[in-house]
């Protein structure tokens, strides 16, 4: 009786024995499958999140036009909100004078600075007369700590 009950276990539903490799590969076909699933979920939670935030109209306080990529705002330094980037350029370009061969620029890590050019027809060549702070580095806008979580999720 206990070798029937065995035997009758390690078949398949035709009768037929099942091989150790049968088995590993039905194994590995879940694991991957499982896995999938997971790969598919976390993508349409980052899809949602994403058009959760496109589909939010940013108004520009200093233009009152919308903000159409969010990625490339800056901070305003009272606020903290999100403005244009070509708005907080001519900002700057206007509190600062600026002499011949001379412009402003962003410098990056929401800085400004003012570029003073040895010829103006060579920009590879340049000083920097001055650095104009805009964004608090050791203070981030929740609204680019949002966006940061939803880029590092993409990844």
């Amino acid at each position: 009786m206990d070798k029937r009950r065995n035997r009758k276990h390690s078949n398949n539903w035709n009768n037929q024995k099942r091989s150790e490799q049968q088995r590993e590969n039905k194994q590995k076909s879940f694991v991957f499958n499982r896995a999938l699933y997971e790969d598919q979920e976390a993508e349409r939670e980052r899809n949602t999140a994403i058009q959760n935030v496109k589909a939010r109209e940013i108004i520009c306080p200093k233009c009152g036009q919308p903000i159409t990529d969010i990625a490339s705002a800056i901070a305003d330094k009272a606020t903290g909100a999100p403005l244009h980037f070509d708005c907080v350029l001519n900002q700057v370009k206007q509190s600062e004078p600026t002499g011949e061969n001379e412009k402003v620029a962003y410098i990056g890590q929401g800085r400004f600075a003012v570029l003073q050019y040895e010829n103006i027809r060579d920009q590879r060549h340049f000083t920097i007369k001055k650095i104009i702070e805009w964004e608090n580095r050791e203070q981030q806008s929740e609204w680019r700590s949002e966006l940061s979580g939803l880029y590092s999720k993409i990844n």
